[in-house]
């Protein structure tokens, strides 16, 4: 396999994982500097979602039109021009504007990127890629908390965007020179009733749920918005039936290995969603950890996430994707389940070592989901699946974030009290479960689903005789 592409890819992937997570621990600081609120200043985070949710839908039809290569240069290159104007900001607007810029960029670095990979990758190795692509997924949420926290406390906020700049040059130029050429361009006309009603419609659910997971507004506008949201997406569906190019071609979703990733990866990542939200928290608030400390912790993951890309390809070609992926769903939310064991009495060595473990089985579920989705997906219609898959997961995360926050609001209203540790304690037992379902969703794929994808270390590490020989045609 051709690591240097996936590697590429994974640097611009890292700068905009690290980004979106580091800010949080800086807001208090920012809020100060820029004379405002860290409450009103979360506008930001939820302008950078927004502008996602907007702009993710486009991305394959700006790849088709311009080509990927050419595409993912110029979103790194407007990312870093919303990260300079981020660190220049003075006022609540002005920062609020320079995110969604930013999120501009990184709603087509992330599709466009997985893309490219996809197409210069053989399917047989695409596990093995889409491992080294999914390290700055994971590890970026474990960095930024910490690195926010040194950069702000021992030097700048403003270094966290200015930072972003030589490493998104150094993305746009080993993108000139690694990533492949793309010379052929399609000429479908961009479906403007589509991208009106997908951008409407995933922007609304969106804005709706980080105003009701993180109430800086009253929580009848984020229901109303969701309600918005939720039309909109029904009138999409409705056109892109009978739309001749439809913006994102939901008769993808007939394939059953397609449905099955997104939405089984979908529900999953729920429970992944929440974690970033809660284990924080809890480390500060129920253990009284200051910000450092408690990234210092969760950082552990990341480690966790690398030490997976070495083997994940010869896991699915031994025990299959069905398997994998539905017992590794089970074990993953036990482990989620896990953190809700925890106190303050926990031997830190043993926090650790299972965060250190869930972390590796999370970057193996995950790495599995995001090559199955391409399984059976002819080439000429892999700009049509990225956006469907970046779109299905940046709801899922919204919705795993909002959930986790109507189960401490609800907890801590049945008790009457401030945030308790037991409220976080319940918050990762439901979670939990919830993600557990993905393991039923898993379990409706055939016996050989994915085979294709890890062929030649089938051949290589023959299955088991009761295993299926050959792939089933579709």
């Amino acid at each position: 396999m051709n690591r240097i592409i996936p590697l590429v890819l994974a640097v611009a992937l890292f700068m905009e994982q690290m980004d979106s997570s580091v800010i949080a621990t800086s807001l208090p600081a920012i809020a100060k500097d820029i004379g405002t609120s860290p409450i009103a200043l979360k506008l930001a985070l939820t302008a950078y979602l927004v502008s996602l949710a907007v702009f993710i839908p486009v991305s394959g039809w700006m790849a088709d039109r311009f080509g990927a290569k050419n595409v993912f240069r110029w979103a790194i290159a407007v990312f870093v021009i919303g990260s300079v104007a981020c660190a220049a900001s003075n006022s609540l607007l002005a920062f609020v504007v320079s995110r969604f810029l930013q999120g501009m960029g990184g709603a087509m670095m992330t599709p466009v990127g997985r893309l490219v990979l996809v197409r210069s990758t053989p399917r047989h190795q695409l596990v093995s890629a889409m491992a080294w692509l999914a390290i700055p997924a994971l590890i970026g949420p474990m960095v930024g908390p910490p690195v926010g926290g040194f950069i702000t406390t021992y030097f700048s906020w403003h270094w966290i965007f200015l930072i972003n700049v030589p490493i998104g040059l150094l993305g746009i130029w080993f993108a000139t020179q690694f990533l492949p050429d793309n010379l052929e361009r399609s000429q479908r006309p961009l479906d403007w009733p589509g991208f009106i009603l997908s951008g409407v419609g995933m922007s609304a659910v969106v804005f709706g749920l980080s105003v009701v997971s993180l109430p800086y507004l009253p929580p009848a506008i984020g229901f109303a918005t969701i309600a918005v949201g939720i039309v909109s997406a029904i009138l999409y569906v409705r056109h892109a039936r009978t739309a001749a190019n439809p913006l994102l071609d939901l008769s993808l979703f007939n394939n059953q290995v397609f449905r099955s990733a997104v939405i089984g990866g979908s529900v999953f990542r729920l429970g992944i969603g929440a974690i970033p939200f809660l284990l924080p928290l809890m480390f500060q608030i129920g253990f009284g950890l200051n910000p450092f400390q408690s990234g210092m912790l969760t950082f552990i993951s990341a480690i966790g996430a690398m030490g997976m890309k070495f083997g994940a390809n010869r896991v699915f070609a031994r025990f299959g994707f069905r398997n994998t992926l539905m017992f590794g769903s089970l074990i993953s939310a036990a482990f989620i389940a896990v953190n809700g064991l925890f106190t303050p009495a926990t031997p830190y060595a043993i926090i650790l070592t299972l965060l250190l473990i869930s972390g590796f089985l999370r970057s193996l579920f995950f790495t599995g989901v995001n090559a199955l989705a391409y399984a059976e997906i002819p080439d000429a219609q892999t700009s049509q699946a990225t956006p469907i898959t970046a779109v299905a997961q940046q709801v899922s995360i919204a919705l795993g974030v909002a959930l986790a926050g109507g189960i401490l609001e609800v907890s801590t209203a049945i008790h009457g009290g401030s945030l308790r540790l037991a409220d976080f304690h319940i918050g990762f037992f439901i979670i939990a479960a919830v993600s557990a379902i993905a393991c039923f969703i898993f379990a409706r794929l055939a016996p050989d689903a994915g085979r294709e994808l890890s062929q030649k270390e089938i051949e290589k590490d023959p299955a088991p005789a009761d295993a299926p020989s050959t792939m089933a045609v579709k």
